[in-house]
């Protein structure tokens, strides 16, 4: 609708997890840099956790596409509110495998199979589980045991677990301390600080092909403020207010245009709950660190290096 209007050629602010818009920030760099490594040198399991909004999904899709080019499967169960039956015939069949039969021992069997003659392939294969802090702990201990699928020196199947904050507190509990022993790489996502809020709408502007800013200073520090550092909330904001700014010919969004988009939206009277861990403070901390700072938001447009690296 707005995208003629502002001379774009993509949408900078869709709800997808599109891995093109993975604006790189220190602690993003760090987090992808966890899960490919985890993934590459057949760790096991990896764990990757963060706040509801903050980009688990798009970084997890970005850190499987950058296997692309090479051997890699994967499974993506994104329900993991499933029986253990029904989670065994969904990884199964992700794979690219039809079930023999659909019992437990049939089923691991036949993946097991898999698995060894993938590894003689020297390719490598993935189960990625999204939200799971809702796993049941029964299912928990099945997707523990799967790691046992080795040979005497790797590990056939390469596990990670994305999910929020609570999840973390779950992997805690005495009656998983096994599993929590197994998990090589833990990495986060985290809300953004203002100068990162900045930067990531300049930088999803620019790659949808903006060429001016688009948004004023004033309406950017609204947006970090309603939004918390939210990427989804901020993607939300976003998209209201250039569809706002298209309907009253705003070349500029202004800060009355933000405000009124999250008036709309109820953002003043219904805060988003985000705990420490997303905010960065306390907890684990992953092995790699990567140092630096979102750069500043005009020079975006002014041609200066961006925080973004793809690979």
């Amino acid at each position: 609708m707005y995208k003629s209007f502002y001379k774009l050629q993509s949408n900078p602010f869709g709800t997808s997890p599109d891995p093109r818009f993975l604006y790189m920030m220190p602690h993003t760099r760090e987090a992808l840099a966890c899960l490919e490594y985890g993934i590459s040198a057949r760790k096991g399991f990896t764990v990757l956790t963060g706040e509801v909004g903050t980009g688990k999904t798009t970084l997890l899709r970005r850190a499987l596409s950058s296997f692309s080019g090479r051997r890699v499967s994967t499974s993506f169960v994104f329900n993991p509110r499933l029986e253990t039956l029904d989670f065994l015939e969904f990884v199964l069949t992700d794979f690219g495998i039809t079930p023999a039969t659909r019992t437990k021992s049939g089923m691991l069997l036949q993946l097991n199979r898999w698995l060894i003659e993938r590894f003689r392939m020297e390719e490598t294969c993935v189960v990625v589980v999204d939200e799971a802090q809702n796993l049941s702990w029964e299912l928990l201990e099945e997707i523990r045991l799967l790691t046992n699928l080795e040979t005497s020196s790797e590990k056939l199947l390469q596990i990670v677990l994305s999910g929020q904050p609570e999840l973390e507190e779950k992997l805690r509990h005495p009656s998983v301390r096994q599993l929590r022993q197994r998990v090589s790489l833990w990495c986060r996502t985290q809300s953004l600080s203002e100068s990162q809020t900045h930067a990531y709408v300049a930088e999803r502007l620019r790659i949808a092909g903006a060429s001016w800013p688009i948004f004023t200073q004033e309406a950017l520090r609204l947006i970090h403020r309603f939004s918390r550092g939210i990427p989804r909330i901020i993607n939300l904001l976003c998209e209201h207010s250039l569809i706002v700014g298209y309907v009253e010919q705003a070349r500029e969004i202004t800060p009355a245009i933000v405000e009124g988009v999250a008036i709309e939206l109820e953002l003043e009277t219904q805060p988003f709950l985000i705990s420490s861990a997303a905010m960065g403070g306390g907890g684990m901390s992953s092995p790699l660190t990567v140092s630096g700072d979102a750069p500043n938001f005009n020079t975006v447009f002014n041609g200066e290096p961006t925080g973004r690296q793809d690979r």
